[in-house]
């Protein structure tokens, strides 16, 4: 006995697609589907979009210039301390204490091209302007480094702000309304430890000093 059903082919299409063939594309509308189902593409259809294949070759650039404009920046630190070439024992001997390496010109310079790879070169940048700052005699001149401070490092506005309490902003506040050589002494104090604990543990095994213990090692078994 016939089913009384309409005998109409399209109803018993399998998902995993028909027997024979496929339905040509504008017969998929007609069924109510908006589009044909993946197994009825066409290899056209499945090939990955030219939009995405372009957004990807982007970034692909776009990291590749990333990393040698790093690099880039990796072999030439602007306004590095001028200062002699280190000796082994100095350079052993910044592992044994960060006084040591702070003290040292040289050290400073390799500590900071490590905080450069980091992001966190304001850090010793700050240390440093802090440092000029209370060498400084001149009350004209303590004002206008202290401004200059202020804005470069203490401002939220800045791009190189430096992490500090709400304790320690506040008390810069208020002695910036008469400014001294001795401003940013507090700030400077928990810069120098957020560098001690935080980044100098990181630089001992870092592929900078390392390869610069190796260099300065080599050079002295030579001579």
């Amino acid at each position: 006995m016939e089913s009384c059903q309409p005998r109409n082919r399209c109803c018993f299409i399998s998902r995993r697609g028909p027997r024979r063939g496929r339905r040509p594309l504008d017969v998929w509308p007609a069924l109510g589907q908006n589009r044909a189902p993946r197994w009825a593409r066409t290899a056209e259809q499945t090939r990955p979009c030219r939009l995405f294949m372009t957004r990807g070759n982007r970034n692909e650039d776009r990291e590749r210039a990333w990393r040698a404009s790093r690099d880039t920046k990796l072999e030439t630190i602007p306004n590095c301390e001028a200062c002699t070439k280190p000796s082994t024992e100095e350079v052993k001997g910044w592992s044994q204490s960060f006084d040591k390496l702070m003290k040292n010109p040289a050290g400073r310079n390799v500590f900071r091209e490590f905080l450069r790879t980091e992001y966190s070169e304001e850090n010793m940048l700050f240390w440093l302007a802090c440092e000029e700052l209370k060498s400084e005699c001149n009350k004209h001149a303590i004002d206008e480094k202290a401004r200059v401070i202020y804005e470069d490092y203490i401002s939220i506005l800045s791009p190189k702000e430096v992490s500090l309490d709400s304790r320690v902003r506040e008390g810069i506040n208020r002695k910036m309304q008469e400014p001294s050589s001795h401003t940013f002494d507090d700030a400077q104090l928990q810069i120098y430890t957020l560098m001690h604990r935080d980044s100098y543990p990181r630089f001992l095994n870092s592929a900078i000093y390392r390869s610069l213990l190796q260099s300065v090692s080599r050079s002295s078994s030579e001579s």
